[in-house]
């Protein structure tokens, strides 16, 4: 593929452009609440699945929001009187931001789409046109080096990414620029990398039209462009982790074989780590025959390093081709073609013997422990982003129980995390609940299965007894040992501290 169908970029250096053209932007609210009320909720939804018809029907009017919208949103070309009464418009054809189309007709270059960031921030994504997002119809360009906006994986991972201030960042695979957006609110030193250098460029446009700091760009792959040595306290990649029969769009295709790429970012990101630093990455992996998953997993972790992995999703082989065969948009070309790409895509899963695929969030910390720990689980349910409090939080209990013998843990006091509720389940009218469920309904929204004695202990766990001096009431109220209590239940008060339903008070 040639990127002979994508059009030339903004020029990168006129950060006194960007800045211009953000203020005009704002001053007629082209902002992610402006389009909100502008559109309202349904076009407005389509347009974050590429789907362009009701946002056209809402801008029929003349307001110079409306205009915006049909320039930088939908790839409409507009008057340039029009545009020069909202927008610095020469300076913006200057500088590349806007391109002439006829003799009194404008258009943009790129797609500007607006984004509201965690703390209210005004901010906006640059990305090619046609591309802020991809959705159900494909991506709107399939030039192998084109730039895609916001989608759903940018959004996750940002969301569950530890924001704690630090003083070094490392966005891997910026692509728009968004990981590093994020990661300048809280670190003092961005560094971002792609292979990509047409993705460079947007994400220096994308950091300067939001009012953000510049980071230090660098071009190459994986960690190759970092000098020997160089470590960082956040390292975030949403990478090219499709599992593909070679490397059509630089995006998502990583050009190696199977889930090869995502093994060796998360194997050399330990040692890119300073002391306690997280590396949060999306990746796919390989349900591989006669091979548990998990173990898979595990064995992608680096020495030195704690790790907490979930699978949130699998998709049979046949599945999964078709998802990313309509993501290139290939099932809108030639039948006997895409017929041909999908052979490919199955001929290479039977070849390495892979039956599923797995998505998910791979969370690693470097830790001076003597013994990691290692947490690989399947969590497919609805979850509360954002997750990166809940993600600090489980890291920091690992640390506390670690450092507990079970003496310790019944010496300590707990009490119960906010928003736990508890069900009894169990045939109707029975004096005794088969079983109990604890549920959370924040953060990870986990729900687990206790005994009675254990749903006890939560349920009076307020930070002023003793773990044993709680048990050793409940013993009394059942009539059991105390002695027998205290030795089997410390491994229940372990899990529920671990998973978050109780949390050591003070």
């Amino acid at each position: 593929m040639s990127n002979a169908s994508l059009s030339p970029l903004p020029s990168s250096d006129r950060p006194d452009v960007a800045a211009r053209l953000r203020e005009a932007l704002l001053a007629v609210s082209f902002t992610a609440d402006g389009l909100l009320e502008l559109l309202g909720a349904p076009a407005y939804a389509a347009l974050s699945r590429s789907e362009t018809v009701p946002a056209l029907r809402a801008t029929r009017g003349d307001t110079p929001l409306e205009m915006l919208v049909r320039l930088f949103l939908l790839q409409q070309p507009v008057p340039y009187a029009r545009a020069a009464a909202v927008l610095p418009a020469d300076v913006c054809l200057e500088s590349g931001w806007l391109v002439r189309t006829g003799e009194d007709e404008v258009a943009a270059t790129v797609d500007v789409r607006p984004y509201g960031g965690p703390g209210g921030e005004d901010w906006f994504i640059v990305s090619d046109l046609g591309c802020a997002v991809g959705g159900a119809g494909g991506i709107g360009n399939r030039a192998e080096e084109v730039v895609l906006g916001v989608g759903g994986a940018s959004t996750t991972l940002a969301g569950i990414t530890v924001r704690t201030p630090v003083t070094s960042a490392l966005d891997l695979g910026t692509g728009s620029g968004i990981q590093a957006l994020h990661a300048a609110r809280h670190a003092t030193r961005v560094t971002a990398t792609d292979v990509n250098p047409r993705a460079l460029h947007i994400a220096a446009l994308t950091l300067a039209l939001s009012g953000a700091p510049a980071a230090d760009l660098r071009e190459g792959s994986l960690f190759t462009p970092l000098t020997e040595g160089e470590r960082y306290d956040l390292i975030v990649s949403n990478p090219p982790f499709v599992i593909s029969p070679g490397a059509r769009l630089t995006y998502r295709d990583g050009g190696m074989a199977g889930d090869d790429l995502c093994r060796t970012l998360v194997q050399e990101a330990g040692g890119r780590l300073n002391e306690g630093g997280f590396a949060q990455f999306l990746a796919n992996w390989e349900h591989v025959e006669g091979e548990d998953w998990t173990d898979r997993l595990r064995s992608w972790v680096p020495r030195g390093c704690d790790a907490w992995i979930v699978q949130r999703e699998t998709q049979d082989v046949t599945q999964y081709a078709e998802l990313w065969l309509r993501d290139a948009g290939d099932h809108r070309g030639d039948a006997a073609a895409y017929q041909a790409r999908y052979d490919a895509w199955l001929d290479e899963f039977e070849a390495r013997k892979v039956k599923a695929v797995g998505f998910g969030w791979i969370t690693l910390r470097r830790t001076g422990a003597a013994e990691p720990s290692i947490t690989v689980e399947e969590w497919p349910h609805p979850v509360e982003q954002p997750l990166g409090e809940t993600v600090r939080a489980h890291f920091e209990r690992l640390d506390y129980l670690r450092s507990r013998d079970d003496a310790a843990l019944l010496e300590a006091t707990f009490t119960l995390a906010d928003e736990i509720v508890q069900e009894q389940v169990g045939l109707p009218g029975a004096e005794d609940p088969e079983h109990v469920v604890l549920r959370q309904n924040r953060g990870m929204r986990r729900a687990t299965t206790v005994d009675t004695v254990a749903a006890g202990f939560a349920g009076v766990c307020d930070g002023t007894m003793s773990a044993g001096r709680i048990l050793d009431a409940i013993a009394q109220l059942l009539g059991e040992d105390p002695v027998l209590l205290r030795d089997r239940t410390p491994a229940q008060i372990r899990r529920l501290v671990e998973q978050g339903f109780l949390e050591p008070a003070g």
